[in-house]
């Protein structure tokens, strides 16, 4: 019974951190509702088109830190329970992309989940991260470097010494991504996808 406690509490905590929808804060501060100009999503994407550069790095890293932070908090505190973490770090991302703040609308959880993997498994996510970036730099499209960098993470953490229970959900989690991606996908199909600058 306790240990059910235990797990309710640290579970519920993660994913209302990751509900906080950071995106839509900051475009609102900045008399902006991301949800109404550009693509309509609350991630740090559309605040880096819609309201600025820098709001939109801002957004990012709150983002990243959402998923970061709770699932370095359970490795640190979480008495040693192996999945543990990475079920905190799952919570983190499935309350980033349906908060319970936005009626169960949110990101496509990319920085969220980056900030879960860097936590869990940083060798294979820095390489994905440096897919990410590479990508982007080519091609000048965030949707486009963000499908191969959860493509890669979820590959690569097949050959990596981890946890079963963080294979399956990283793979999870790569598929989940280019799911929320599918009208990026259409957009870049066509050619008329948005790019970065």
């Amino acid at each position: 019974m306790e240990n059910w406690l235990v797990w309710t509490i640290w579970l519920a905590g993660a994913y209302l951190a990751g509900s906080v929808p950071f995106g839509y804060l900051i475009g609102r501060a900045r008399g902006v509702d991301v949800r109404t100009v550009g693509s309509k999503n609350i991630g740090a994407t559309n605040v880096y088109r819609t309201v600025g550069k820098g709001w939109g790095l801002l957004a990012f890293l709150c983002d990243f830190l959402k998923g970061c932070l709770p699932t370095l908090a359970a490795l640190r505190w979480g008495g040693g329970n192996a999945n543990l973490p990475v079920c905190v770090g799952l919570a983190c991302v499935i309350g980033h992309t349906l908060t319970v703040f936005m009626r169960f609308k949110g990101g496509k959880g990319v920085a969220t989940a980056f900030g879960m993997m860097i936590a869990l498994a940083p060798c294979p996510t820095l390489a994905a991260f440096g897919v990410f970036v590479i990508t982007v730099w080519l091609s000048h499209y965030i949707s486009l470097g963000s499908i191969l960098a959860a493509v890669t993470l979820g590959t690569l953490v097949w050959f990596v010494d981890c946890l079963p229970l963080l294979r399956g959900i990283a793979t999870a989690i790569a598929v989940f991504v280019v799911i929320k991606h599918r009208s990026n996908i259409a957009r870049l199909a066509k050619g008329c996808e948005n790019k970065i600058y």
